[in-house]
């Protein structure tokens, strides 16, 4: 799956409009190369050490775009993720009578892993926010972590009602599901315990899906376990 559309409602170029170029200014770069370009950035650097005037420079622009366009670095932070993470979360599998939940958990889980495949600077940007207690880690629980844990409530439910998955506490679920995500985007240390180098795409589909296969009985063997 290609993390590449701008989701609706996204906030992209939500800032002031950018002043009238100078003689001799470049071109500035589509919008979707920028935010790709900002999405590489702070997955490498992190959200404090990627200046405004470093982002200008990654994006080959004036020192003064993001917040003529954006209004702000952090304004320019969300529209990145508003990029990624949105197209991502739209392409969730919804609801199906005809697909088994734990199937459902599975494709839904497989999902996530294939977007870290396609766009491991997401993955890279999104285990990085998550272990800092700031407004981007609120903002990215408000619109992305709550909506999917929202589209998987019902199939635990279900699961949990049938004694196929004892209750278990979102955040052990949650902790369960998103670290091996680290597996699709540490590719140095993947190489060093034996993947071959450079993985096809095929390969690399076929590790999400053994990752979340392996996540899916796992719950459930660990929880008729504990039933017996």
């Amino acid at each position: 799956m290609q993390v590449v559309e701008v989701p609706v409602g996204a906030r992209v170029g939500s800032g002031r409009r950018p002043g009238r170029p100078g003689a001799g200014t470049p071109a500035v770069p589509e919008e979707q190369k920028i935010l790709l370009l900002g999405l590489e950035a702070f997955a490498e650097l992190g959200y404090d050490r990627a200046s405004a005037r470093e982002l200008a420079r990654r994006l080959g622009v004036s020192h003064n775009f993001i917040n003529d366009r954006y209004g702000s670095k952090a304004a320019f932070w969300r529209a990145v993720v508003d990029f990624a993470l949105g197209a991502q979360l739209a392409h969730l599998p919804q609801e199906d009578p005809s697909i088994d939940d734990a199937e459902r958990l599975r494709r839904i889980i497989t999902s996530l892993y294939l977007t870290a495949v396609d766009t491991p600077q997401l993955g890279r940007l999104f285990v990085d926010e998550l272990s800092r207690d700031t407004e981007r880690l609120d903002y990215i629980y408000e619109h992305y972590i709550a909506p999917t844990l929202r589209i998987l409530e019902p199939s635990i439910e279900r699961l949990v009602a049938s004694g196929r998955m004892a209750p278990i506490p979102m955040d052990v679920l949650f902790f369960a599901i998103i670290p091996p995500i680290a597996g699709m985007v540490e590719v140095s240390l993947a190489r060093r315990l034996g993947r071959p180098d450079p993985a096809t795409p095929e390969q690399l589909a076929a590790t999400a899906n053994s990752l979340a296969t392996l996540v899916i009985n796992g719950l459930l063997t660990t929880n008729t376990d504990s039933r017996s």
